[in-house]
């Protein structure tokens, strides 16, 4: 498994790099520039003011979140151990958002490590492939996830007390 990047849960709101928000801001800067000043010199009849507004506001916002789109997916990827140069290209070079879709679509669930032996764990594991630590509290009868709270399994039915779940694991 490759080694993902952390980022702790306080800097996920920081997905988004400074120079996609400086790339954004200039590309949605250059595309008012252009419907304003550009354009309306290369046409022979003047358009009306609404759409005018419309089409220029709704195309430096699509440019802009295009740029801001990419820049999350560089960021992500490495939470996730995915390759942020594949996911970064794929964003920027296939049209109209598709590369983005790609990615929310066949993204990896992200990656954390266990407690006991630092081994690089996926969020859906119950036990660390290396050490056999136990990591979220499951059924002993049939192995799905269950809450710390719950006293039987919403599966199975299965008691779960009599697992002898780990004390971390178990809410007092």
């Amino acid at each position: 498994m490759r080694d993902p990047q952390n980022i702790t849960v306080n800097e996920d709101t920081r997905l988004i790099p400074i120079w996609s928000i400086v790339v954004a801001i200039t590309a949605f800067v250059l595309v008012e520039y252009y419907f304003w000043l550009v354009l309306p010199q290369q046409q022979h009849h003047a358009s009306p003011l609404g759409f005018h507004i419309y089409f220029s506001l709704s195309g430096g916002v699509l440019i802009a979140l295009y740029f801001l789109m990419v820049g999350y997916v560089s960021k992500d990827a490495p939470r996730r151990a995915m390759s942020p140069s594949f996911w970064t290209v794929i964003c920027f070079v296939m049209p109209g958002g598709i590369g983005a879709v790609l990615y929310f679509l066949l993204r990896q669930p992200e990656v954390s490590r266990c407690p006991a032996c630092t081994t690089h764990v996926q969020s859906d594991f119950h036990f660390c492939p290396q050490c056999n630590y136990q990591l979220t509290a499951s059924c002993g009868n049939c192995f799905r996830t269950v809450r710390a709270t719950d006293q039987f399994c919403t599966r199975c039915g299965h008691e779960l007390a009599r697992d002898h779940m780990p004390a971390r694991l178990r809410v007092l």
